[in-house]
């Protein structure tokens, strides 16, 4: 399987867009997996799976218990 994959996609009535099969299967989504969107006016706009939230929300707790640590 290849690791790139380019498409278009329209945007439907509802605001919904088609995630293609080749990208779901590349990446193991199925229907009902979260999905987290990230837009930047300059950047783009990217599809993260959801479990990056866990990452990130570690990454902040971490942040704020060495900060509170150092401080006390």
């Amino acid at each position: 399987m290849d690791n790139t994959f380019i498409a278009t996609v329209k945007i439907g009535p509802k605001g919904q867009i088609v995630i293609p099969k080749e990208v779901r299967d590349m990446f193991n989504l199925k229907s009902g997996d979260s999905l987290v969107l990230l837009a930047d006016k300059n950047r783009g706009i990217a599809l993260q799976r959801g479990e990056c939230l866990n990452e990130i929300v570690k990454s902040i707790v971490k942040g704020v218990e060495e900060n509170a640590n150092s401080n006390g």
